[in-house]
């Protein structure tokens, strides 16, 4: 006999010998049902990912921090005053590929109103030159 005959099968006396679809088992449903609740993500739940050490890309230019000797030198050879030059925070990733950098941050030295010095290529003067005071960053470091 097919599948979904109206004749009724020779061993039953008015049941068809289909097995019963999706739609008469007890585990679909063709009512409109909302869809499950996803169980929310605890704090537990969440793994976070290790912290990567920062490399530093061949485009970035190099970040060079001075000593406090060598920040007073070149503050009075700009005659300025620090507030009016550009700031970098602290936490600046371009700061984190100097060792030297690395090297004061891990010894707890103060780094906030130093100078830094970025060095960038260029086609008319060969090497820029810029400086960067240090400012610290809102979360604090």
């Amino acid at each position: 006999m097919v599948g979904g005959s109206i004749e009724p099968s020779r061993g039953s006396a008015g049941a068809p010998d289909v097995p019963p679809g999706p739609f008469l088992s007890s585990e679909y449903s063709m009512t409109p049902t909302s869809p499950p609740r996803r169980r929310a993500r605890s704090k537990k739940d969440e793994k976070t990912a290790p912290a990567r050490p920062f490399v530093a890309h061949l485009l970035a230019p190099a970040h060079e921090v001075l000593s406090e000797a060598e920040t007073r030198q070149v503050i009075e050879g700009l005659k300025t005053i620090p507030e009016r030059l550009p700031k970098i925070l602290v936490s600046d990733p371009g700061l984190q590929a100097d060792p030297k950098f690395v090297a004061q941050r891990d010894a707890g030295e103060p780094l906030v109103g130093r100078l830094v010095r970025i060095r960038r290529p260029s086609q008319t003067a060969g090497t820029a030159i810029a400086y960067r005071l240090i400012v610290a960053s809102t979360g604090g470091a």
